[in-house]
């Protein structure tokens, strides 16, 4: 592992986020004003290879693109980002769009995604980047690609010994032997419930929910918890980690993929588990600061700015 320059492998999805701002969510039939529209990069995939970048990883992400106008923008995000693409591109399919609803006043945000291309993912896609995680300090991937292709890159990561984070959004029934191949994972509430079939409202249920993950073989459970902040639950410890308030909160979309980039960098530089949920958390916490969720990552700067600071 290079410590200067940690690797990071990242399976996932992109798509073009359509985002909208109103008082509040329309009902079947309704039709509201809206506050504000904007267009930009997303996909969890894709936000949490840029975040990762920014914060100082060397990155590499694979997913399926369509042959379009929205691909051409992501290999700009990428390319801008610092993120070395693996992407495939396909010209009978299109790339994805998610469509994001944020309520004004709170920040709290609704999301439909389609992945497009990238739900055509198959397994086989990844033994063409297998040498790309064999070489990798941390593999990631999450659920907006097709399952098989997340346990696969798994596997593929436990082979050659690569540690892994996974983000099992969004929540789904997952099967058994998935979560002995996760080094770490990080749902947030609602996804701990699904998998566990737990209440997951305070810290207390949260420890519960993952202490029964941990029986389900993960090594490392991280549970996020919103303004509440993170739990960290091994067979060892059970460590609450507050959330850092770096502002208003603005946008909460793509503040669940900064903290599992962040994880994922501070991990792979070598950093210890607390440290690294600091680390994740104060990514996190700018970044619901700003509209958007790959526009809103931060620099590695101003991460280090705010722990310093909040220290």
């Amino acid at each position: 592992m290079s410590l200067s320059h940690p690797r990071i492998v990242i399976v996932g999805i992109y798509v073009a986020d359509l985002l909208f701002k109103a008082s509040r969510m329309p009902v079947i039939g309704e039709t509201l004003l809206g506050s504000h529209f904007a267009m930009g990069p997303g996909g969890k995939g894709s936000n949490q290879a840029v975040a990762a970048a920014r914060a100082g990883a060397e990155v590499i992400f694979y997913t399926r693109l369509g042959n379009d106008a929205f691909a051409a923008n992501a290999q700009k995000t990428w390319q801008q980002a610092g993120v070395t693409s693996r992407a495939t591109l396909h010209d009978d399919l299109t790339t994805g769009a998610a469509h994001i609803f944020v309520e004004d006043e709170s920040g709290r945000n609704a999301i439909i995604v389609y992945p497009g291309a990238a739900a055509h993912m198959v397994p086989a896609d990844l033994d063409l980047i297998e040498q790309d995680i064999a070489s990798a300090d941390i593999f990631v991937t999450q659920l907006e690609q097709p399952l098989d292709v997340a346990l696969h890159g798994l596997r593929l990561a436990r082979k050659h010994g690569v540690t892994t984070i996974f983000n099992p959004a969004p929540a789904t029934q997952l099967p058994d032997e998935l979560f002995p191949l996760c080094d770490w994972i990080t749902p947030n509430e609602t996804e701990a419930s699904l998998l566990t079939g737990l209440p997951v409202g305070n810290l207390e249920q949260a420890r519960a929910a993952a202490g029964r993950l941990l029986a389900k073989g993960v090594t490392n459970v991280v549970i996020t918890l919103g303004e509440q902040g993170c739990l960290l639950h091994t067979a060892s410890d059970s460590i609450h980690i507050p959330a850092y308030q770096a502002g208003k909160c603005i946008d909460t979309a793509g503040a669940g993929d900064g903290f599992t980039a962040g994880l994922a960098t501070a991990l792979a530089e070598g950093q210890p588990p607390e440290a690294a949920l600091r680390f994740a958390s104060a990514l996190a916490g700018i970044s619901v600061t700003r509209s958007g969720t790959a526009a809103s990552m931060p620099e590695r700067g101003q991460i280090d700015t705010l722990l310093s600071t909040s220290a």
